[in-house]
């Protein structure tokens, strides 16, 4: 009915112009999300601007049909995008600048279309952001719920078919052999695409709000269900066939079998919705007549005009913000001042009756946990009694490094968290006479513990992940530093006595260790 519009010149240079800026700006940041799709729990995000993509060509002839009108309003997520630029830039944190590019993208997009147009692909927009990998600290959060959810299910599971399977944390003990939930098995490589899955799957259903909001909701408990079922079969198919079967075919066929079975859950439940609760015709009807909406088709003159270069003024604007951005980004110096510091191999073993032995990690673990400097030691007293000390030191927590919070790891080794908060602990000579770090008293069987950690950081202690992104974001803009450390001490609560004296035994090593860290950190 319309014939397709000719792009004025002028809009390919403004085009061009805005590739330029943002690809100077965000080529950094978008050449590490690559990298992390390559690991296999952020694969699916290949195919996610290709989804896009089909979204928009979808909507091409409402594109086409609807004039645009040029609104200041996108100036507010434009300003907001470039503010998020800087915290990422400063903070260290990838995640603040991939959503600080999609804020750009849909302020630049609202300043040329007007929100009429832009309401037009809220859909392909929303789904962008299924292309950015999360947050650290969070990725590891998430994948320790959903390792130990997913292994409490399935040894349910296992129970119920009348195997003997018990527990401990993401390990999972048969008997004749132990199954660990590792984070291939986390069930986050299926959880995040099966998610997608619920969300294009209600969109293209498009029916009332309720009913595609139950779809996507649906998907959450989907994705652990099925992989608390996948781990029980791995689990059953060890005791009939052992490893060769479970760990060979059956791990590569069930990842593909969780999505072709969730997907047809999906589908029966849109079955059910149409029987249960049908369309009436007033919303078919209606949906008709959005689809159908008539809309003035915009025309446009294809000659070259250098006035229009410079037309709307939005665009002038946002050019300028831009390359403004681009400049002081390039020109103002933000390099790291890294202080000098003391080896941690210089740690004393010696300190008052404490006497240690010092431990080491294997290297796969120090690149996991990219940390510059590190020292593990078991000290014990007069008595036999231990205090684990472990301290990791960090010379920058700049894109792609950060501290791992040791809140993350315990539960995971089978750590069940009886009592967590934070405790102040009275050390003299520090500010205001105390020191406030983070308590965990943990129990596994019958073994008791009891562990503080805290996170010295340029003067400062923290106690968590949010505090050292906050701050770090802080110093870097005002001390080019964001250099830090984690401090974990642990203590076995012995039988015999309660945890008051693993406390007492606790705080009075913190008392001792503390003054001697200063010399280090």
């Amino acid at each position: 009915m319309n014939s397709l519009l000719k792009i004025r010149p002028e809009s390919c240079l403004k085009g061009l112009l805005y590739g330029l800026l943002l690809i100077s700006l965000y080529y950094p940041s978008y050449h590490y999300m690559i990298s992390v799709w390559g690991g296999a729990d952020y694969t699916y995000c290949y195919i996610v601007p290709f989804i896009v993509l089909y979204l928009i060509w979808e909507n091409r002839n409402s594109l086409r049909q609807t004039i645009s009108h040029a609104s200041w309003a996108g100036l507010v997520p434009l300003l907001l995008g470039l503010l998020f630029f800087w915290m990422g830039e400063l903070a260290g944190e990838y995640y603040t600048l991939y959503i600080s590019s999609w804020l750009v993208a849909v302020g630049l997009c609202w300043l040329h279309m007007g929100w009429h147009k832009l309401k037009r692909i809220w859909f392909p927009l929303f789904i962008s952001l299924a292309m950015f990998p999360l947050p650290q600290f969070l990725n590891t959060k998430i994948t320790l719920r959903l390792k130990l959810l997913s292994s409490e299910l399935g040894v349910a599971i296992m129970q119920l078919w009348g195997m003997s399977a018990h527990r401990e944390g993401n390990i999972i003990d048969l008997g004749y052999t132990q199954l660990q939930v590792v984070d291939a098995c986390s069930g986050l490589r299926y959880f995040f695409p099966l998610i997608l899955l619920g969300v294009l799957t209600a969109y293209f259903y498009r029916a009332r709000f309720w009913k595609s909001a139950l779809i996507v909701l649906s998907t959450a408990p989907l994705a652990i269900i099925t992989n608390g079922l996948r781990i029980a079969l791995t689990g059953m198919l060890y005791e009939m066939w052992e490893a060769k079967i479970a760990e060979g075919f059956f791990h590569g066929f069930s990842g593909w079998f969780i999505f072709m079975f969730s997907l047809g859950i999906l589908l029966l439940e849109i079955w059910i919705l149409n029987k249960l609760f049908p369309e009436s015709e007033e919303d078919i009807a209606s949906k008709a007549k959005e689809t159908r909406e008539e809309i003035r088709e915009e025309t446009r003159n294809s000659k070259f005009e250098f006035r229009r270069l410079f037309s709307p003024p939005q665009f002038v604007a946002a050019i300028t913000l831009l390359g403004i951005t681009l400049a002081v980004f390039n020109e103002v110096e933000f390099r790291e001042k890294i202080p000098i510091k003391r080896s941690f191999a210089e740690f004393p073993l010696k300190i008052n009756k404490w006497t240690g032995g010092r431990e080491f990690m294997e290297q796969k673990f120090i690149d996991a946990l990219d940390l510059s400097d590190y020292v593990i030691v078991n000290y014990e007293d007069p008595m036999g009694r231990s205090v684990n000390f472990y301290a990791a030191y960090y010379e920058s927590q700049r894109k792609g490094e950060s501290i791992h919070s040791p809140g993350t790891c315990l539960p995971g080794s089978g750590w069940i968290f009886n009592q967590a908060g934070e405790i102040d602990i009275p050390t003299p000579g520090f500010h205001g006479g105390s020191m406030r770090v983070r308590r965990a008293y943990t129990q596994k069987g019958v073994y008791r513990q009891l562990a503080y950690y805290w996170f010295p950081q340029r003067g400062r202690i923290l106690t968590n992940a949010y505090q050292l992104k906050i701050y770090n974001f802080w110093d870097a803009l005002t001390k080019h530093r964001t250099d830090g450390a984690l401090v974990r001490v642990v203590t076995p609560v012995y039988e015999g006595e309660g945890p008051q004296k693993a406390e007492e035994r606790l705080q009075g090593f913190v008392q001792e260790i503390v003054p001697i860290l200063n010399q280090f950190l």
